[in-house]
C-alpha cells in the first residue's frame, strides 16, 4: 500500500501543475480556489447537455424555445467586460474588491437553479396558468444562472491573478482549467445517473442539489482568498468605464488579442453541435461510438493543457502556443472533413481528439497571454474582455453553424448546389470548412502578437527569462 501511495503522488507530481502553489498562493489554497471552476463546469453540463435533451424528450419543449432558452445567458456575456472593470474600482465597507462580485453570482446561479426545475415543468404545459408564465419563468431561471456563471467565473480569474506570483500563473491556468474540465466530467456522469429514470420529481431534486452544491462549494472557494483592504495602486479609481476600456484597448495590442481569441473559439465551437449528428448520420457509427466523442475532446484538451503548460513553463511565448492550437485544429477539420469520403472512423476518431488538443493548447495560450498582459489595477477588466469575447464568439458560433447546416444540406439534396454536391455532408463539411478559415484567420490575427518587441515584454511579465519558443 505505501508503494502504491507513493506511485501515485510521483505521478501526480510530474504534472505540470503539480507545483502551481507558492509561498504566496500554497497548493492546498490554491485547490480550494479552483472550487469555483468546478462550478461553472456544472452548470455549463447541466444547462447545455443535460436540460437540453430533457426539455426537448421528456418534457416534449419545442426544440425553438429551448434554443431560445440555451441562448439567453449570452446575452450577460458582453456584460462580462463591465464586471471585470467594476470589481477592479470596487471597494465594500470589509475592504474587499472581489470577493462580493463572487458571492453575488453564486447567489444569482443558486437562486436560478432553485426555480429552474419548476419553471421547466410550467414551460412543458403541465399547468393550468398562461403558456407565457412558463416562458417568463424559465427565461428569468436562465438569465440568473447565465449571469451569475460569467461574474463568477470572471472575478474568479480575476482574483486568481491577483493571488498567484507571475512566475506560476501558467501553471495556475492549467490547474484551473483542469478544475473545469474535471467539474464537467464528474457532473455529467452524476446527472446521467441521476435522471436514468427520469421523473418530474427526480428533475427537481436533481437540480436544486446543483443549486447546493454550487452554493457550498463557491463558498468553500471564497472563504478567506481575498485579504482585506487591497488597494489598487496605480489607476484613477474614478476613471470611467469607457476611459478603462480605451486605456485597456490601447495597450500591447489588446484589440487584436482579443480579435484573435474571438475567431479561434468560433472556429473551435461550431462543431459542438455537429459532431455527433456528422458520426452518426453521415458516417453510420453506432451510438456507443458517438458517445465516446465527449471522452475524446476531454482527453484531447487535458493533453493540449498539459503541454501548453509545459511550455509555458519553460518560457513559451502564450501567442505562440495558442496559434499551434489554432494551427492543430485546422489539421483536424481536415482530418473529420475527409473522413466522409474514405468512410474512415478511425480519421474522424483522430480528428476529434485533434481538436480537443488543439482547443486545449488555444484556451490555455489565450488565457494566459490576457493574464500576463493585464496591468494590476485591470485584471477584471482584461478578464472579462476575454471572457465576454470568448463566451459570445462561442455562442454565435454554435447558433450559426446549425442554420448554415441545415440550409446547405438543404440545397445540397435539391439539387441547387450541383450534381456533384447532392449529399448531406455537404452541410457538414461547409461548417467545417468555415471553422478552418476562422482558425487560419486566428492564426493572421495571432502572428504580430509574437514578434520579438512585444514577445520580449511578455516574457519579463512571466519569467523574466528568454523564451523557448516553437
Amino acid at each position: 500500500m505505501n508503494s502504491l501511495s507513493a506511485t501515485i503522488v510521483g505521478s501526480l507530481s510530474r504534472l505540470p501543475f503539480a507545483d502551481a502553489g507558492t509561498a504566496e498562493l500554497p497548493m492546498g489554497r490554491l485547490l480550494r480556489l479552483s472550487l469555483f471552476q468546478v462550478t461553472v463546469g456544472m452548470a455549463a453540463v447541466l444547462m447545455i447537455g443535460t436540460l437540453n435533451r430533457v426539455m426537448i424528450v421528456e418534457l416534449a419543449v419545442p426544440s425553438s424555445i429551448v434554443a431560445l432558452m440555451l441562448a439567453l445567458p449570452l446575452l450577460s456575456a458582453p456584460l462580462r467586460t463591465v464586471i471585470g472593470f467594476r470589481s477592479d474600482r470596487y471597494r465594500s465597507v470589509l475592504g474587499w474588491r472581489r470577493a462580493p462580485f463572487i458571492w453575488f453570482g453564486t447567489m444569482a446561479q443558486f437562486g436560478g437553479f432553485a426555480i429552474m426545475p419548476f419553471a421547466l415543468v410550467l414551460l412543458s404545459g403541465d399547468t393550468t396558468a398562461p403558456m407565457w408564465f412558463g416562458q417568463a419563468a424559465a427565461a428569468l431561471a436562465f438569465l440568473l444562472v447565465g449571469g451569475g456563471l460569467h461574474t463568477v467565473q470572471t472575478v474568479g480569474l480575476a482574483l486568481a491573478t491577483d493571488l498567484a506570483p507571475e512566475r506560476a500563473r501558467p501553471k495556475v491556468v492549467a490547474l484551473l482549467c483542469a478544475a473545469m474540465l474535471l467539474g464537467m466530467a464528474l457532473s455529467a456522469f452524476v446527472f446521467g445517473l441521476a435522471l436514468r429514470a427520469f421523473s418530474e420529481v427526480r428533475l427537481i431534486q436533481v437540480v436544486q442539489g446543483a443549486a447546493l452544491v454550487t452554493l457550498a462549494l463557491n463558498t468553500i472557494a471564497l472563504w478567506k482568498q481575498e485579504p482585506r483592504n487591497s488597494i489598487v495602486d496605480s489607476a484613477p479609481r474614478r476613471a470611467g468605464f469607457l476611459e478603462a476600456w480605451s486605456l485597456f484597448a490601447n495597450e500591447a495590442r489588446s484589440r487584436r488579442r482579443l480579435v484573435a481569441i474571438a475567431l479561434g473559439t468560433a472556429g473551435f465551437s461550431m462543431q459542438d453541435i455537429l459532431l455527433e449528428p456528422y458520426g452518426g448520420k453521415i458516417l453510420h457509427l453506432p451510438v456507443g461510438a458517438t458517445t465516446l466523442l465527449t471522452a475524446m475532446l476531454a482527453v484531447g484538451g487535458g493533453l493540449g493543457l498539459v503541454l501548453a503548460a509545459r511550455r509555458l513553463n519553460h518560457g513559451a511565448d502564450p501567442h505562440r502556443v495558442a496559434g499551434m492550437g489554432a494551427l492543430v485544429g485546422v489539421i483536424a477539420f481536415a482530418f473529420v472533413m475527409f473522413a466522409a469520403p474514405v468512410e474512415s472512423g478511425l480519421a474522424f476518431g483522430i480528428g476529434v481528439g485533434l481538436i480537443g488538443f488543439g482547443g486545449g493548447l488555444f484556451a490555455h495560450g489565450g488565457l494566459t497571454a490576457s493574464m500576463a498582459f493585464a496591468r494590476p489595477e485591470a485584471r477584471g477588466l482584461a478578464l472579462g474582455a476575454w471572457g465576454a469575447a470568448q463566451a459570445t464568439a462561442a455562442g454565435l458560433a454554435i447558433a450559426l453553424s446549425g442554420l448554415i447546416n441545415d440550409t446547405v444540406g438543404a440545397l445540397a439534396v435539391s439539387g441547387a448546389l450541383g450534381e456533384a454536391l447532392a449529399d448531406p455532408v455537404a452541410g457538414y463539411c461547409a461548417v467545417y470548412a468555415i471553422e478552418i478559415l476562422l482558425l487560419l484567420a486566428s492564426i493572421i490575427s495571432i502572428g504580430p502578437l509574437s514578434r520579438r518587441n512585444v514577445k520580449a515584454t511578455q516574457d519579463n511579465c512571466l519569467r523574466g527569462s528568454p523564451s523557448l519558443g516553437f
